[in-house]
């Protein structure tokens, strides 16, 4: 069959894989891959998922079960490497664009994001993408990382490394006391006020698990711009707003956009980005040899250095992975474009708000999430007065409801609806937290 590179782009994964193949082999897995599902309703998209039937899923933020658009472009490109490993890797990362998957990934991440396939790095998760940004900015001694004390310990931790390895230091702030009762202004004041004059990057996480916040990005980033002062550097942890919120991440005004995509997005599980523009990639130093980027490799050819800018296919981490998981990404991202954006965040605040308003009537509950569906996302924290917070997830469990708690020092029970539940199910988690607080 005849292939172009529009047609490529736009057929559906599995297929895409196995146009490397001999023709027989094509045949006889495109006669295995279903064509789109129909998302047009809730019920059509939670069928998509082989959760266990006998929970209510409402930790499903922690990682994703994958739904049946991506398994079977999982399995469509699994069968396509067992058959043809030499062939299907070969002529999926070195041949021309057309045939470049990578590439096919980051173009269909792009589109979704709103930039270009260029602004996008394939990372394995979050941690990593972070890593690699603070790792890879010019620091020097003297320079200051202004965090918050709010961030996970993957955000903290990658920027205590970064910093001790350069001689630059890392501060932390409170941007509020209780997430709750907190406001546009009052974090961006806070913000503000806590960046000093060594201070060259802030590092910000969009989503809180913690507590269920979600900043201001957009506010913020023209905050930091419009102030007097030296220009700052935002990076942003926004794995648990990709996915459940609708937002153009490309003109959000961060710098350095970092999120595993094994989430809210569906994608496959062991599978992350980073999005910075041109200018901000070529601020970085690589930390890991790329098998994406041909000037790096052709400059070892010749024992030079690359005479061209840093980009975001020369810090896309090398070596060999999970190629069948990490081409599937572009199927996740399509199932997301298919259903929308704005549909997907409105039933997710939908879902939130019933459930913190079902809270909210229970006076021995505490809400530490805000009850804006402008502050928050797809997470509610809270705590059971008299219950620790694993008590109040181990109860529920034995109700056949999976909750969670947050990983901080501080820790609450978190309850996080999504695309695979419904109302009544809500309405069920809500009842039984009611139970236990007696």
């Amino acid at each position: 069959m005849g292939l172009t590179r529009r047609s490529f782009l736009t057929a559906p994964t599995a297929l895409a894989a196995t146009s490397l193949l001999p023709a027989g082999l094509l045949s006889a897995l495109a006669a295995e891959t279903p064509a789109s599902p129909d998302l047009s309703d809730w019920d059509k998209v939670r069928a998509q998922f082989v959760l266990d039937p006998a929970y209510m899923h409402f930790a499903s933020f922690f990682i994703a079960s994958h739904p049946a658009p991506v398994r079977e472009a999982i399995e469509g490109y699994r069968r396509a490497i067992d058959a043809n490993p030499f062939l299907v890797i070969e002529r999926g990362l070195f041949e021309d664009d057309a045939h470049n998957m990578p590439l096919q990934v980051r173009t269909e991440i792009g589109r979704y994001l709103g930039g270009r396939a260029e602004d996008v790095c394939l990372t394995p998760n979050t941690t990593t993408g972070l890593a690699l940004v603070y790792h890879g900015l010019p620091l020097k001694p003297g320079d200051e990382v202004l965090c918050t004390t709010h961030d996970h310990y993957s955000h903290h931790e990658s920027i205590r490394l970064a910093t001790e390895r350069a001689g630059a230091s890392m501060r932390k702030i409170p941007l509020f006391a209780d997430a709750a009762s907190a406001s546009t202004d009052s974090l961006i004041a806070a913000l503000l006020a806590g960046i000093g004059p060594k201070t060259r990057v802030v590092g910000l996480t969009w989503v809180h698990s913690s507590s269920g916040i979600r900043l201001p990005i957009r506010e913020i980033s023209a905050a930091l711009r419009a102030r007097n002062g030296a220009p700052l550097l935002l990076v942003v942890d926004g794995v648990h707003g990709l996915g459940s919120t609708d937002e153009t991440i490309a003109t959000m005004g961060c710098d350095y956009f970092c999120a595993g995509t094994h989430k809210w997005m569906f994608a496959p599980r062991g599978t992350g980005l980073i999005w910075a523009n041109a200018d901000n990639w070529a601020r970085l130093h690589p930390m890991i040899p790329s098998f994406s980027d041909w000037d790096q490799y052709t400059a070892w050819e010749k024992n030079e250095k690359p005479a061209s800018p840093n980009n975001a296919n020369r810090m896309s981490p090398g070596g060999f992975v999970a190629y069948d998981h990490q081409w599937a990404t572009a199927a996740a991202f399509r199932m997301h474009q298919q259903m929308g954006p704005a549909r997907v965040a409105a039933r997710i605040r939908s879902l939130n708000d019933q459930c913190k308003t079902g809270l909210a009537e229970n006076p021995r509950v505490k809400i530490h999430t805000p009850k804006s569906g402008d502050l928050s996302a797809g997470l509610v924290s809270f705590e059971v007065e008299g219950v620790k917070p694993a008590d109040v997830v181990k109860q529920l469990l034995a109700r056949n409801i999976v909750a969670s708690t947050s990983p901080y020092a501080i820790t609450y029970a978190r309850l996080a609806p999504s695309l695979v539940n419904t109302p009544e199910e809500v309405e069920r988690a809500v009842r039984a937290v009611r139970e236990i607080s007696g």
